[in-house]
């Protein structure tokens, strides 16, 4: 029995190590790109690659404003160091919000009780419509900002008259396992909450959750909203990663092998550097002039 035990722990351990290294390519660059940024008004750091320019009016092309939703750990330019530059070069009005802030923690957001998270993107929304005179925006996201987060705003909100579509990159949507570690946390008593009251944004993605259970009890969707979910089967953040995956109309789930078997991104990658995942953003955003994504784009 001490035997079976140890190396149910040495396994547990192991999985950490491996969602560790998954996370850490993003910490890195939060700590090299969020350290240089200056700080700015109602949560959002201001960037000189183009987006976030609340003068910016959107096209006739592109008549909708984008935000984007930044991940746990994340926040609003780290995030989008290179798919906020890709969709603005497309002629996108493009913003992104921090959300989920703790007291004392900088840089590392989407930490703070997913709810709360909502009613700040809510307020972000209704600043962007008003900056730029658009009557709905499209909404882009990574982890929980493309998954639990948006969808609360949307189902329990009232957000889905301010939002055109919601297109997920390796979403949290339906809770996750974060590779069997949530199994470890339920066997130590108290732990769960223990990381609630430290980090609630963490465990109210996790199975089981009150948070989620609310979340679910509704359906996937709303009406008149599109949605894009981009899933990669190399996820070991949401997992299995097919509960990324959403049912109901108006839903696209892309798994991204299926555009390029090549590719091998992981969670943090599929959110922050895929090219193939951002030409798929781009399809969701402009539908009439889709054309599915293939390794292709991974050098394009």
């Amino acid at each position: 029995m001490f035997g079976i035990r140890r190396l149910s722990s040495v396994c547990g351990v192991r999985r950490l190590l491996r969602v560790l290294g998954t996370l850490l390519p993003a910490i890195a660059l939060v700590l090299a790109a969020g350290a240089a940024a200056p700080a700015a008004d109602a949560g959002t750091r201001t960037v000189s690659r183009g987006w976030n320019d609340f003068s910016c009016k959107p096209s006739s092309a592109h008549p909708r404003p984008v935000v984007l939703i930044h991940g746990t750990l994340g926040n609003s330019v780290d995030n989008w160091l290179f798919l906020a530059p890709y969709l603005v070069n497309r002629g996108y009005c493009v913003f992104s919000l921090d959300y989920g802030q703790l007291p004392g923690v900088p840089v590392f957001n989407g930490l703070g009780p997913v709810e709360k998270s909502s009613a700040q993107l809510s307020a972000y929304v209704d600043r962007v419509r008003e900056a730029t005179g658009a009557p709905k925006v499209d909404l882009v996201g990574h982890s929980q900002g493309g998954g639990v987060m948006p969808r609360y705003y949307l189902n329990f909100l009232d957000g889905a008259g301010k939002v055109n579509s919601l297109t997920g990159l390796a979403p949290s949507n339906h809770g996750t396992t974060l590779s069997g570690l949530t199994k470890l946390m339920d066997k130590v008593p108290g732990a769960r909450q223990a990381i609630h009251g430290t980090a609630p944004g963490l465990t109210d993605q996790a199975v089981g959750s009150d948070f989620i259970k609310k979340l679910n009890s509704r359906p996937d969707t709303v009406p008149g909203v599109r949605y894009t979910v981009v899933a990669t089967k190399y996820d070991e953040v949401v997992t299995p990663y097919q509960t990324s995956y959403l049912s109901g109309p108006n839903v696209r789930n892309i798994l991204l092998q299926d555009r390029c078997s090549v590719d091998l991104s992981e969670h943090v990658a599929t959110g922050t550097i895929d090219r193939v995942a951002f030409k798929e953003v781009a399809n969701a955003l402009d539908p009439a002039h889709a054309s599915p994504a293939t390794c292709a784009d991974m050098v394009s």
